[in-house]
């Protein structure tokens, strides 16, 4: 499943999934580049493993642990480009590349900023035509269940929404804002750059991944900071019947590497746990995790985006041989834990 032989690349690698993909990679023995703006994501230097082992080769750029860890703070679209200024350093040939660089965020990102999302266009455009030069390995591209058609995930019935859904060739339906539109888009780069450049490529759809370490921005860290502090009554934006799947990110990760050892044509596979679990209940458990029983309100004037996401997870059962392991009650136990300690640095 691994390919340590050579160098891999993450793009995006100081966000939240791309933290805990790097850690992966390195207790697997890769040696890695990172690029990252750090626009949303964390300088190296506040998480990386070994990162008191540093040295500054040109501006921007740090080489940790000897150089097994290149870290070039700026743009990936001036990376893929060419533009980016690496002193003494040369691309090397990559081995695997993870492209998980995105303008993304929550709800108040997608639906407030869609223009500032629409960068994403470019900055996949660009990757791919990179990648077809320089030949990497493997590639694998962070595409999202926005992609999928608004109209399956409305109030009338929840429909488990499977790979299927999306039909290049016939029905591709109306993804959800430009963030969904610019998946779908990267989406179909990595079919072509197979198809027409024997690329080996494969994408993601990630439904809702949570973690320990994710922004406050996102409902699950933030419903279990409120449920640390024992608010009375508990807020969740919207009616809170809007439903999704949670996927814990250790799981995200694991099913990443598996579906690029084992596809290459440029397909999707979904990764999520095919449960669908509305706010609502999600605030009742963090506060039974909590030890409490507040009150749960919602908050109808905030953004909610679409009514019922979820994956329906058998081809990803089927092709990955493979399903999460980690459930919701022990991975938002993991969150509140969390939360505690940023209750009390005061967060």
């Amino acid at each position: 499943m691994f390919n340590t032989k050579k160098t891999a690349l993450i793009t995006g690698g100081c966000g939240f999934v791309g933290r805990n993909l790097t850690r992966r990679l390195l207790k697997e023995g890769y040696a890695l580049w990172i690029v990252d703006d750090c626009s949303i994501g964390l300088h190296c230097d506040q998480w990386l493993p070994g990162a008191d082992r540093r040295r500054e080769v040109a501006p921007g750029v740090i080489e940790y642990d000897g150089g097994r860890v290149i870290f070039v703070l700026g743009d990936a679209r001036d990376f893929f480009s060419g533009r980016t200024e690496l002193g003494p350093l040369e691309q090397p040939i990559f081995g695997d590349v993870f492209h998980f660089a995105a303008v993304v965020g929550g709800r108040l990102v997608i639906d407030g900023n869609p223009m500032a999302v629409a960068i994403d266009l470019a900055l996949d455009a660009l990757c791919f035509n990179w990648a077809v030069r320089t030949k990497p390995d493997r590639l694998l591209y962070a595409s999202s269940s926005a992609a999928y058609p608004v109209d399956l995930q409305g109030k009338d019935g929840a429909v488990a929404l499977k790979e299927s859904d999306i039909q290049f060739g016939g029905r591709l339906g109306q993804p959800d804002m430009t963030y969904g539109w610019s998946k779908l888009t990267g989406e179909y780069l990595a079919r072509i750059s197979h198809q027409h450049y024997g690329l080996h490529v494969a994408c993601v759809r990630p439904f809702s991944g949570y973690g320990e370490e994710q922004d406050l921005s996102y409902p699950v860290p933030s419903i279990a900071l409120r449920a640390a502090k024992r608010e009375a009554p508990l807020t969740v934006w919207g009616s809170g019947l809007q439903g999704r799947d949670f996927v814990h990110i250790d799981d995200c990760i694991e099913a990443a590497l598996r579906v690029l050892a084992r596809v290459k044509d440029g397909s999707a596979i979904n990764i999520g746990s095919g449960k669908l679990l509305n706010f609502r209940e999600v605030a009742r458990l963090f506060a039974r995790l909590e030890g409490y029983e507040p009150e749960i309100k919602p908050l109808e004037d905030k953004p909610v985006g679409v009514h019922s996401r979820y994956a329906d997870i058998s081809l990803m059962q089927k092709v990955l041989d493979w399903q999460p392991v980690i459930s919701v009650e022990e991975g938002f136990g993991r969150v509140l834990r969390v939360a505690h300690e940023r209750k009390s640095k005061g967060l």
